[in-house]
């Protein structure tokens, strides 16, 4: 489960001071996939650098199945970010040297697993993101953009994590490919019992998830469960 409370990040100071992040409060339970929507310069990219534990709030407090990530010294958020989160990225962020296969291996190399447990564990990833047989072995050039951000999702998998954040994760791919990813995620977060966060502009990705939260000059302005988006309009 991931809690935030009373969360603020405050840049400059005196007449120049921008809360980025202003006073953010929400819970989003384990197994649920949230959004966090909003316009460019909401604050969306502040708060999932917090989340992500990339930068350390102003105040309030960020916990992730209990534990207390944001007072943690430099090394706990380390581990934290090691061993608790993935990322997937709007640019997928492979490494374009390496296989599919290999990138997803990768985080648990780092983690101290095992070369056989790597290989078992990425295979069966890739298998149930849905890349499967000869494109596991092939580098990201090789593969389209929505079998990139497949790769990138079985990574942020690797180390089984407690959150999964999200950042415009449909942002480069075409409608179609956007719809069959959001469905991914939606069901990966029932089925690896994990917590996902996406942050996006898009509305149509808030209509798929379980609940959304609006955000607009780093506050909070809104949440819903998926049926209170219904009959909501999606913006041009």
């Amino acid at each position: 489960m991931l809690q935030v409370t009373d969360l603020s990040k405050t840049f400059g100071s005196g007449d120049t001071e921008v809360r980025a992040v202003d006073g953010v409060s929400f819970t989003v339970p384990t197994g649920v996939f949230a959004a966090v929507v909003g316009r460019s310069g909401s604050g969306k990219s502040t708060l999932l650098s917090l989340l992500g534990a990339l930068d350390k709030p102003t105040s309030g407090t960020i916990e992730v199945d209990g534990e207390v990530i944001s007072r943690g010294s430099d090394h706990q958020l380390i581990r934290y970010r090691r061993n608790q989160i993935g990322f997937v990225f709007q640019s997928y962020n492979l490494i374009p040297n390496l296989s599919a296969m290999q990138n997803v291996m990768l985080p648990m190399e780092f983690a101290g697993v095992s070369r056989r447990e790597r290989r078992e564990r990425a295979e069966a990833l890739l298998d149930q993101v849905g890349l499967k047989g000869g494109k596991q072995q092939r580098r990201p050039a090789k593969l389209s953009g929505g079998e990139q951000q497949r790769v990138a999702i079985a990574r942020a998998l690797a180390n089984q994590p407690k959150l999964i954040l999200a950042d415009e994760p449909t942002g480069n791919l075409d409608s179609k490919t956007g719809r069959v990813i959001v469905s991914l995620l939606h069901g990966l977060a029932r089925s690896e019992n994990t917590t996902i966060l996406a942050v996006t502009h898009d509305l149509t990705i808030a209509r798929r998830t379980d609940m959304t939260f609006e955000m607009e000059d780093g506050k909070l302005t809104g949440g819903h469960d998926v049926e209170d988006l219904a009959g909501a309009s999606v913006p041009g």
